[in-house]
């Protein structure tokens, strides 16, 4: 679930999901977290995963939408087995274009770790801050996106769907990149708006969740 009032400079979330062995479930929120602007303090979200052997976990909450002078830190703890399933996602989307709003400045911070056995298998900092629109229309960076999202199934079958899943993303609205390695498939997407992210995000999940509909409560 998300927080129906939005967070905001100094407020505190952390979340603790563990999939027993052998169990299988979907994590979902049930609408887009808002970060409202902050005074100072960073709004801070700390989510902990323990995926247990042979377990299938899914982490899938929407889109955090970022307003205009918001601080915000995301930070990912994630323990999964050789033989566990995991997939999980995070977005953004950096202010309402349908709104006309725009966000100047700002910060945002995006950290994730995955530990499979007691070994890091991946590990993942991003960090935008100061002039984020400025920062974001650079080529380099966001190249004019205003949204931007990042999917990661770790399992053992994981390089063997990168091939269909990039045939899918030909056909995304934004930009779309997935590469595979070590029991890893990473996609980062970027585009201009919520929808299009949406979209690609939907996609990206079809592939990996064997053409399965995505949780009722991202559609209702």
């Amino acid at each position: 679930m998300n927080t129906g009032g939005g967070l905001t400079g100094g407020d505190r979330l952390k979340v603790s999901v563990r999939w027993d062995a052998q169990t299988a479930a979907t994590v979902a929120g049930q609408a887009a977290e808002k970060i409202y602007r902050s005074l100072g303090d960073e709004a801070q979200i700390d989510v902990r995963l323990d995926v247990g052997a042979g377990a299938r976990a899914e982490w899938l909450p929407q889109e955090a939408i970022v307003f205009d002078r918001a601080r915000l830190s995301r930070r990912a703890e994630i323990r999964v087995t050789a033989d566990s399933d995991l997939l999980a996602i995070e977005a953004a989307v950096l202010g309402r274009s349908a709104m006309g709003e725009a966000v100047r400045w700002g910060a945002v911070t995006d950290a994730w770790r995955i530990v499979r056995d007691a070994r890091i298998v991946y590990a993942d900092v991003q960090r935008l801050e100061g002039p984020i629109d400025a920062m974001m229309d650079r080529p380099a960076i966001g190249a004019g996106a205003r949204a931007y999202g990042m999917v990661i199934h770790a399992a053992r079958d994981a390089a063997a769907r990168l091939d269909p899943l990039r045939e899918r993303l030909r056909r995304a609205r934004g930009r779309a990149a997935a590469s595979a390695w070590n029991g890893l498939l990473v996609v980062r997407l970027l585009a201009a708006d919520g929808q299009a992210l949406r979209h690609d995000i939907l996609a990206t999940l079809s592939v990996l969740r064997d053409e399965a509909p995505p949780p009722r409560v991202w559609t209702c």
